[in-house]
């Protein structure tokens, strides 16, 4: 892990063997519980240097390409501002439909050519399997900052992360978690069921019928022998929840604009309705809302959405460090 030393220029090499180093990041399925105590243990120090420092020089001369397919705003800015945190560079490449690729240039290709300018390349793509495929081609690292409805990893992990350091716990065995709105397209409730499932948790799932969580993503969960339901009805389970995970109906990836207009209002978080949960819990999203959460709650201390996304921040600098070999 990085010293907790005040100096910001740390004085560490690069660790050729170090457990990451190297590696792609694309899915929470390379996490065991070990793997995540490390991870955590990482965003931590990283944590405290920021809180102490602000920016050191771990990642000095060391360069990210941000390549996004996808409009983003908080993915994109949070490893902007991770690596830069870090002293690192960043080529920011958010309006894809300008460059090589509006030319017909392949996934592969435009990440052979990022490679030769880069050190680490943090891909957003439209597309399920995108990020394994630009891993394939690529010999530099590859972090998922999302594909298609697929898995959204590093979300997962700073979402983990937050439960953690929100409610002071060591573990999150014996905790109910509650994941609420869209869960057929939400690639995030999608990787965080998988990374919760590691732990001895109760899952529930609430949504519309024409939202529920995957089959495929239930059947992972089954395996690992964790609890899970389903419901119609947040008030049926609201009352035992320890962490609510609400998510937004993504009008983009519907088909039809009738479907949508149907479920865009199914659930909405407010004061009145939050006076049934437990006094010590979480609230959390992925952001950006659009409804789904009344800015009346935002006041609340059991709101943890925006504090989650400065925890975010630590995760992807212990990810950014861990694959160039600096934790």
């Amino acid at each position: 892990m990085p010293s907790t030393s005040n100096n910001p220029h740390l004085p560490f090499g690069e660790n050729k063997n170090a457990p990451w180093y190297g590696k792609d990041i694309l899915s929470v399925k390379q996490f065991d519980r070990p793997n995540l105590e490390y991870v955590f243990g990482v965003a931590h120090e990283m944590r405290g240097m920021v809180e102490r420092v602000g920016t050191f020089d771990l990642l000095k001369g060391k360069i990210l390409a941000n390549l996004f397919y996808e409009p983003s705003t908080r993915t994109s800015s949070s490893f902007t501002a991770a690596m830069e945190r870090l002293g690192g560079s960043v080529i920011p490449i958010n309006e894809v439909k300008y460059s090589s690729v509006s030319k017909g240039e392949s996934l592969a290709d435009t990440v052979r050519t990022l490679e030769c300018y880069t050190d680490v390349i943090v891909l957003r793509h439209p597309e399920t399997g995108a990020a394994a495929i630009a891993a394939k081609a690529a010999r530099k690292p590859i972090i998922n900052a999302g594909d298609g409805v697929g898995e959204h990893p590093t979300q997962a992990l700073l979402d983990t992360f937050t439960i953690f350091e929100e409610l002071g716990l060591e573990t999150i065995d014996g905790k109910t978690i509650t994941m609420l709105g869209d869960l057929k397209y939400g690639r995030t409730v999608h990787s965080l069921a998988r990374l919760a499932s590691m732990y001895n948790v109760k899952l529930n799932y609430v949504s519309p019928e024409i939202l529920r969580m995957p089959e495929a993503v239930m059947e992972e969960v089954k395996a690992k022998g964790v609890a899970q339901a389903e419901y119609r009805s947040l008030e049926q389970v609201l009352p035992e929840t320890d962490v609510l995970y609400v998510t937004r109906v993504q009008k983009e990836r519907f088909e039809n604009p009738e479907d949508y207009d149907k479920v865009k209002g199914a659930y909405v978080i407010d004061p009145e309705i939050m006076k049934a949960a437990k006094k010590e819990m979480i609230v959390m999203h992925p952001l950006p809302r659009v409804g789904e959460i009344s800015p009346d709650f935002d006041d609340d201390p059991r709101a943890a959405y925006f504090r989650q996304m400065e925890y975010g921040l630590y995760v992807r600098m212990a990810l950014l460090a861990m694959v160039l070999g600096k934790a």
